[in-house]
């Protein structure tokens, strides 16, 4: 049972034990998200460099029009789009002239084609976030867990999940908003706080947070409950034991209806 300071993190599974793994995840920040095979209709800088990012693999290429007072550059992940500005001298008055025509781009990121329409605007330079895809997430997760037998997998996405480092393969799905008291816990409820698709792996998370009213001891048996999702496969707790006021975290990996 590995312990961390004061808290003790344990996972129980339904019907296997398994090793820990810990994933390394890719993280980034976006101001601008676009997915792949749909045109994304975005405003950028027509006087600053705009900066692109895909996530997850290189930009192999951009297509557009250069007549229409572009430059474009790209290295590894990035891309970087400025639109030019037009300046001209009558008689020793300088006039600068900023592009207003939308422009369409063409990236080809990570195995697919990114369409953005872009609209150049007075405003300061814009981020890009090229995200990947169903197929993209999915290929990512088997890439990721496909090395593992079940129980290891389940155990290495709990971990990232309590360390915050989720994968970007993993996709995000509105958790419920509803508090539960789970039999035999009344001195306990629990909140979900985030909840996770592991595409082309045929598995979901759930993670929980449990508040205490009174002081209790928590056994992750308690929670193999379908209240907390169909199929559960394995359940991790950060602590077994808390006070009144004190919050628990809880991990759900249930398997899922669909890979």
């Amino acid at each position: 049972m590995p312990t961390s300071g004061n808290r003790t993190r344990r996972t129980c599974f339904a019907g296997a034990l398994g090793a820990s793994l810990t994933l390394a995840l890719p993280a980034g920040a976006q101001t601008i998200a676009a997915v792949p095979d749909q045109t994304s209709r975005i405003r950028l800088s027509n006087r600053d460099i705009n900066h692109v990012v895909c996530v997850g693999g290189d930009i192999d290429d951009v297509k557009f029009s250069a007549e229409k007072g572009l430059a474009v550059e790209r290295g590894g992940a990035d891309a970087w789009i400025k639109f030019l500005v037009l300046e001209t001298d009558d008689m020793g008055a300088r006039t600068r002239t900023y592009v207003t025509t939308p422009s369409e781009f063409f990236v080809a990121c990570n195995g697919a084609i990114y369409p953005l329409y872009a609209e150049p605007a007075d405003i300061p330079a814009q981020t890009v976030t090229l995200v990947p895809g169903r197929a993209q997430r999915a290929r990512a997760n088997e890439a990721l867990l496909g090395p593992l037998v079940e129980e290891e997998r389940a155990v290495g996405i709990a971990l990232a999940i309590l360390q915050d480092r989720v994968p970007a393969s993993f996709s995000d799905v509105a958790p419920s908003r509803d508090r539960l008291v789970l039999p035999g816990l009344a001195g306990a409820s629990l909140t979900e706080h985030r909840r996770l698709d592991v595409e082309g792996a045929g598995l979901s998370v759930r993670e929980y947070f449990i508040a205490a009213s009174a002081a209790i001891t928590l056994d992750e048996r308690d929670f193999l409950d379908t209240a907390l999702g169909p199929d559960i496969f394995a359940v991790t707790l950060d602590r077994l034991a808390l006070a009144p006021g004190e919050t628990a975290r809880l991990i759900v990996v249930s398997r899922s209806v669909q890979p």
